[in-house]
C-alpha cells in the first residue's frame, strides 16, 4: 500500500500545522504517512509507489518534485502560496484528493533536464531550468550555445537558460520567454539581459542536447534556483531531456487557460 509523505520547510508553520492535522486524520482511517522536512540533511526512503505531498509554495514544490523524481513516486501539489503557478490543491480538500489519489492513478508527467558536465562528475536535475550565469556581479558572461552538433548563438549576457514547459512560467517568463503547453516535448533557450544579441527565445526538440560553453569568464551552474556547480573558461555543460518524468498527481484541470486566469489575475502578471 503507498505511503503517504507529507513535506514541508521546517520554518513554515502554516504547512506544518496542516500536515499534522491532515495526518492525524488520515492516520486514525488507518493510512500510514509521515512528515519530512526539505531542509533536513537526510532524504527518506520511498519507491514508486509512494506519495510526495508539497505543502507550500513553487519553491516547496520544486525541492518535493526533485524528492520524487529521485524514487519515482508521484509528487501532489497543494497551494499555500501566494502566486502558485504549478500547484493545483487548494488545501481545504487536501484530505479528498488523497484519498483519490490512492484510488486513481491518474498524472501528468512533465518533462525534467538531465544536467551533466561532460568529462567531469556533474549528474544532477532540474523540472523548471538551468541557468549557466555570470559568476560575478557587475559583468557579463560569454556563452555559446549548441544544440545537438548545430552550432546556434554565442550570448554575452548576464546568463543563459534551458527552460522546460513546467518552467515557462517561472524565471523564463519573467527573462521575457514564451508560456508554453506543460506537455509539450520541447527545451527553450532564452537568454538573460543579452547585450547586443538576439533577445528571443528559441524552442528546440525535447529530445535533443543542448551544449552551453563558458567562453571568457567563470560561469555559475544553477538548477531551479540552486548553485550546483562552476565551470571555468572554456568548459561546458550538457543539458537533455531526464529519462524519467516527473509524475504529478492530477486530481483536477491543469488546463493552460484556467492557470493563467488563477496565477496572473489582479496585476499579479
Amino acid at each position: 500500500m503507498a505511503r503517504l509523505l507529507f513535506t514541508a520547510f521546517s520554518n513554515r508553520e502554516d504547512a506544518v500545522a496542516l500536515a499534522r492535522e491532515v495526518g492525524e486524520r488520515l492516520g486514525n482511517e488507518g493510512l500510514e504517512n509521515q512528515t519530512y522536512f526539505l531542509d533536513a540533511p537526510d532524504p527518506p526512503d520511498l519507491d514508486e509507489n509512494d506519495l510526495v505531498i508539497s505543502l507550500g509554495g513553487d519553491g516547496t514544490f520544486l525541492r518535493a518534485a526533485r524528492l520524487a523524481h529521485r524514487f519515482g513516486a508521484r509528487v501532489l501539489a497543494v497551494n499555500l502560496g501566494r502566486l502558485g503557478f504549478l500547484l493545483n490543491v487548494p488545501p481545504e480538500e487536501l484530505v479528498d484528493d488523497i484519498k483519490h489519489s490512492l484510488r486513481h492513478n491518474h498524472v501528468v508527467e512533465r518533462l525534467a533536464l538531465s544536467i551533466s558536465h561532460p568529462g567531469g562528475h556533474l549528474d544532477d536535475f532540474a523540472l523548471n531550468e538551468v541557468v549557466l550565469e555570470r559568476a560575478h556581479a557587475g559583468s557579463m558572461v560569454r556563452v555559446k550555445s549548441f544544440v545537438g552538433d548545430d552550432e546556434y548563438l554565442t550570448y554575452s549576457a548576464d546568463g543563459v537558460m534551458v527552460a522546460t514547459p513546467t518552467g515557462s512560467t517561472g524565471y523564463n517568463f519573467s527573462a521575457g520567454g514564451p508560456v508554453v503547453e506543460a506537455t509539450l516535448k520541447v527545451m527553450m533557450l532564452t537568454p538573460i539581459a543579452p547585450h547586443f544579441t538576439i533577445d528571443r527565445t528559441i524552442v528546440v526538440d525535447g529530445d535533443k542536447v543542448v551544449r552551453l560553453v563558458a567562453q571568457n569568464k567563470p560561469a555559475e551552474i544553477v538548477a531551479d534556483g540552486r548553485s550546483i556547480g562552476t565551470l571555468a573558461p572554456g568548459e561546458s555543460i550538457e543539458v537533455s531531456k531526464s529519462p524519467t518524468p516527473v509524475r504529478v498527481v492530477a486530481t483536477r484541470s491543469f488546463e493552460l487557460g484556467f492557470r493563467l486566469r488563477e496565477s496572473l489575475r489582479e496585476g499579479h502578471a
